[in-house]
């Protein structure tokens, strides 16, 4: 069985514990359970700082983009603080920028500061981004070529289409819907000199067919699963 990293998506909460998504908690659960990395998603507040959030509002508050820092519940981290929290494991930051959202930003600011960041805390070899949003891509490619970044790609994405936009957008990686991969998928990746991280995967019959075809990454709610899986020893 080919070797296949395993990341936490969005950490691994545990809400009957208190332990919320996206928080410095939920990552240091997905490491105590033995993930290699984490997958978190980052927004940029209107004071320039980079938030750890998934949705573009928080509840009772607003939208990350219209709050300054000093203004966001206690368990929304930082990014920097997110990066600390998870030394020595791989991060997947997923820049959340989208035109129907709000606080959307045409300039990617966020993309290019996620970048600066990451070169600044020493994380360009164990750190990789990755969005939706294609032009973000290009803006880290621009800023810091050498931070490796997925193309993420929604279930209802032209399979065909896949690599060619990633290779467009001097990506390093694809990041599929777990329902778009197929072997001819990962070997028309790996052609392309392209690794292949998939989300999320909580099923086992579908994570055996996944690892069966190749895939580098597994993303997953259920890091004990996939590493039973993998014939590791969850802890």
């Amino acid at each position: 069985m080919a070797i296949t990293a395993v990341q936490a998506h969005r950490g691994s909460p545990d809400p009957a514990s208190g332990i919320a998504e996206n928080t410095l908690e939920a990552f240091a659960r997905a490491r105590r359970l033995g993930a290699d990395g984490v997958e978190l998603d980052a927004r940029l507040t209107a004071d320039g700082t980079i938030a750890v959030h998934h949705d573009p509002e928080i509840p009772g508050l607003g939208p990350i983009a219209d709050l300054r820092a000093d203004q966001l519940p206690a368990h929304v981290p930082s990014l920097a603080a997110a990066l600390d929290a998870c030394s020595g494991m791989i991060v997947n930051i997923e820049v959340k920028n989208f035109p129907s959202e709000p606080g959307f930003d045409a300039d990617d600011h966020l993309a290019r500061d996620v970048a600066h960041l990451v070169a600044e805390s020493g994380r360009t070899s164990s750190v990789v981004v990755s969005s939706f949003w294609p032009q973000a891509l290009t803006k880290v490619h621009d800023t810091r070529p050498e931070i490796p970044t997925g193309l993420l790609v929604a279930p209802w994405f032209d399979p065909a289409e896949i690599v060619p936009v990633a290779l467009a957008r001097s990506c390093t990686a694809v990041h599929p819907h777990a329902t778009l991969v197929t072997g001819a998928l990962v070997t028309e990746a790996r052609r392309a000199g392209l690794s292949i991280a998939t989300w999320t995967v909580n099923d086992r019959p579908q994570l055996e067919r996944l690892i069966e075809f190749g895939v580098d990454t597994v993303i997953t709610d259920d890091v004990p699963l996939v590493l039973d899986t993998l014939g590791r020893r969850p802890f």
